[in-house]
């Protein structure tokens, strides 16, 4: 311990200064706040230009897009490969980019867009394989996860206390539709033999839905489980 007033060091028991005679600790004086040096966010923040990032990102896609079929036309004098390559970039700036262009992108109109180019993408494979799936697996398999994604999209956008009914139901229906997936692969691909697999996890799902369904119509039950996991 030092003296508040000359710094001479002190004893722990001494209350006085030997040396000036200032009581030693002051516990009754309050220091006053000072005004910190750098006052609270007052930092100086970097900020990144939205366009230019975007601009950026949309040329990281084109330039391995260009890239792909310079190569394949150098190789084969015409669209080959490069096909398949090209369409999946497309398909995922779509997705993951396309988006990022709009303020306030509303995914009730992105998600079927979405869908639209994952379509449109097996159709080019299916007509350049010359596979003739797309009509009869394809295009009925790609539009009903897209019926009940979007269904689900928009309901939980407009709906959002209903979540549980939302999900239920969904699951409900993605149960029924895949012994109808498993059906039209059978139809198309006829090497595949119809085993019947598909029931199972319909049953799960259809379970899974009506548990959902009947946690938000009782109460009680919705609560024990939200104690019980901590919801």
């Amino acid at each position: 311990m030092y003296c508040v007033n000359c710094g001479v060091k002190l004893a722990d028991t001494e209350k006085t200064c030997p040396l000036c005679g200032v009581v030693a600790y002051h516990p009754e004086l309050t220091r006053a706040d000072a005004e910190p040096l750098y006052p609270n966010q007052k930092y100086p923040e970097p900020r990144v230009n939205p366009m230019g990032a975007k601009i950026i990102v949309t040329t990281l896609f084109i330039i391995p897009l260009l890239i792909t079929l310079l190569c394949d036309f150098q190789i084969n004098d015409r669209v080959t490969w490069s096909g398949y390559v090209i369409g999946g970039l497309i398909v995922g700036y779509v997705m993951c980019v396309l988006p990022w262009w709009f303020h306030k992108p509303n995914p009730v109109i992105f998600v079927p867009c979405d869908f639209a180019a994952i379509g449109l993408y097996l159709l080019y494979i299916s007509l350049y394989t010359k596979g003739y799936w797309f009509l009869s697996f394809a295009f009925p398999v790609t539009g009903g996860v897209a019926l009940i994604v979007t269904a689900i999209v928009v309901l939980l956008r407009y709906l959002p206390k209903a979540a549980l009914y939302i999900f239920g139901g969904a699951s409900i229906a993605l149960g029924i539709f895949i012994p109808l997936v498993e059906f039209l692969s059978y139809i198309t691909f006829e090497s595949i033999h119809f085993l019947g697999w598909s029931f199972y996890p319909m049953i799960v799902l259809v379970l899974l839905g009506g548990m959902l369904i009947f946690l938000a119509i009782c109460r009680p039950a919705r609560e024990s489980m939200e104690r019980r996991f901590f919801l």
